[in-house]
């Protein structure tokens, strides 16, 4: 390049031919192949992160919003440039969607770094998608903006309102303990999930769209946007719109999630009541811009942090109301005295500047006030002790109060397998004072650490009525999901942590009060178990990878290589 300016879009990061002029002259032929003029190929290049896959449900209307964001980028000034990834549809992959994050961050951050763009739009929804974008941006450190494909609407069956996936599991339930017959539950079936977009509720997909738009990387007001909505639409225009004054302002990922929008960004996943998974994400995601999240400072955070939204799977409406309702912004402003307002976001304005702005309308029914919350603390605790050293998660707002603080002997399922050829045994040793156990289903695990953390209640018990039993695991649970639930247990027993050592016949207590899960085993018994251990490393391929740097639930389950240091630029 004989331009002594720094170059900007086509001409970003050339191709090294060793003749730097040759390279540009050679790029420019080819992008003319593609019919564009001299004039269009001279503007700035905002390229889109295009997640469509027809193994992925969340991501049908990606097209349309794609389009909206070229209209947007044009009308700025810029040339849109779309580009595919990695795409994850949540219940179309196996062992699970977490397993394939962090492959789809890589992706994106290799993409954006090797690609000629002035900034980016990142279109995601399905629960894994957005945070594995957000950890790929933030390691590319070029100008970004997320914009999310939205949650269904809901469905109706026999007059009642349906949305996955918390009506799935409620309805599935019914149909264990024999309240439904094989005819109604393919009804039901057929009824949960019948528009595009993510989870109709606030499970993990709409908990992290809620923290993008938190942690200000997304505009204001377009978390809960309906997928089908026009309005959805109208968002994807204006992102392309912002992308490209993002482009012009050089306002990097860095400058938006820090320290600060990072705590933001935990205030708002307590007050939503929220999905546990968010932890693991949003742990990953700071960890990608050299910043730690303290599970102790979780606990203080959600200690003074009430629950506010009413929404399932904790409460009784669906993302579509929460839009209706006043959305993201509408929380944030009763959080607001509980907030870093000096923020920067993607609108180019401060988080105090961008909740300064009046608040049209909020239905008190679905956006509680400060003043009259639905809980009065945090939707997620933090729990140690003796069982999970390194800490462990529980959702209480999903849970039953009566079994906060509580003792009972452990029922121990040693691996999924074990758990599905023995839970519905009628002669399993079980009931309902009972605590059942999941080992062997960590990050480290054969089983990649599912949403398997929501254990069947036994059919036996299921069908005496059984609603609610206490829960113990290493592995994962959907966000759509309630019950109460200890997750997240570190170490994993698959990397010799308590957990493995756990028997059928143990004692176990957790106290919500004082943020502990002990097990009451005496040490000298314990050092006679044998300990869990990881399954070999596979032989090839990206599953050895995973298996060599995968990282623990409180360290987000990234990869260990892939984590900066807090003195990284």
């Amino acid at each position: 390049m004989t331009d002594k300016q720094e170059p900007v879009g086509i001409s970003r990061g050339l191709t090294n031919y060793g003749d730097f002029d040759f390279a540009r002259y050679l790029r420019m032929s080819f992008a003319r192949s593609m019919g564009y003029s001299t004039e269009m190929l001279a503007r700035p290049v905002v390229g889109i992160a295009g997640t469509y896959s027809e193994f992925n449900n969340c991501h049908r209307l990606v097209p349309e919003l794609i389009a909206a964001v070229k209209r947007g980028v044009i009308a700025a000034g810029g040339l849109p440039l779309e580009f595919p990834t990695v795409s994850l549809g949540e219940v179309f992959l196996k062992p699970t969607s977490l397993f394939f994050r962090n492959l789809m961050s890589m992706d994106t951050e290799e993409m954006l770094k090797g690609q000629p763009m002035d900034a980016v739009v990142l279109i995601g929804g399905c629960d894994k998608t957005v945070p594995a974008q957000l950890m790929g941006a933030v390691s590319a450190n070029i100008p970004a903006i997320q914009l999310v494909t939205g949650p269904m609407m809901t469905g109706r069956w026999r007059g009642e309102r349906l949305g996955a996936c918390t009506d799935c599991r409620r309805f599935w339930a019914k149909y264990r303990a024999g309240e439904l017959d094989s005819e109604s539950i393919q009804e039901v079936e057929g009824s949960l999930s019948t528009t595009a977009g993510t989870c109709a509720v606030m499970g993990t997909a709409s908990t992290m769209a809620a923290i993008a738009e938190a942690l200000g990387i997304m505009l204001p007001g377009t978390a809960a946007i309906p997928a089908v909505h026009a309005d959805r639409l109208r968002a994807a225009e204006a992102s392309g719109v912002a992308a490209m004054r993002l482009a012009r302002d050089k306002l990097t990922p860095n400058r938006i999630i820090t320290e600060k929008s990072i705590e933001n960004a935990l205030r708002v996943l307590l007050a939503i009541g929220g999905s546990t998974n968010a932890i693991i994400h949003l742990t990953a995601i700071a960890g990608r811009a050299g910043i730690k999240i303290d599970l102790q400072r979780l606990n203080k955070l959600s200690d003074t942090t009430p629950v506010l939204v009413d929404l399932k799977p904790t409460g009784s409406y669906y993302m579509e109301d929460l839009h209706a309702a006043g959305g993201i912004g509408a929380v944030m402003r009763e959080l607001k005295d509980l907030l870093h307002l000096d923020c920067m976001t993607v609108s180019g304005e401060t988080l105090g500047e961008r909740l300064d702005a009046p608040q049209p309308y909020v239905d008190r029914k679905i956006i509680h006030s400060v003043s009259a919350p639905l809980q009065p603390e945090g939707g997620l605790v933090a729990l140690y002790g003796s069982l999970a050293p390194n800490g462990a998660i529980l959702k209480r707002a999903a849970a039953d109060p009566r079994l906060f603080e509580y003792e009972g002997r452990a029922v121990v399922f040693t691996s999924l397998e074990d758990m599905a050829a023995r839970v519905d045994d009628p002669d399993l040793d079980i009931s309902e004072d009972d605590i059942m156990v999941l080992q062997n289903a960590g990050p480290k695990s054969a089983s990649c650490m599912p949403e398997a953390g929501y254990l069947p209640i036994p059919t036996k018990l299921a069908r005496k009525g059984v609603k609610d039993m206490l829960r113990i695991s290493d592995a994962r649970m959907s966000g759509t999901a309630y019950g109460t639930i200890v997750l997240h247990v570190s170490p994993d027993a698959a990397s010799g942590g308590p957990l493995g050592l756990v028997r059928t016949g143990d004692r176990i207590r957790l106290s919500v009060k004082e943020r502990r899960v002990d097990l009451l085993v005496d040490a000298a018994v314990l050092a006679r178990r044998t300990p869990g251990q990881a399954p070999p490393l596979p032989k090839r391929g990206y599953a050895r990878l995973y298996g060599q740097e995968v990282l623990q639930a409180e360290q987000g389950c990234d990869f260990a290589f892939l984590v900066a240091e807090p003195s990284d630029p």
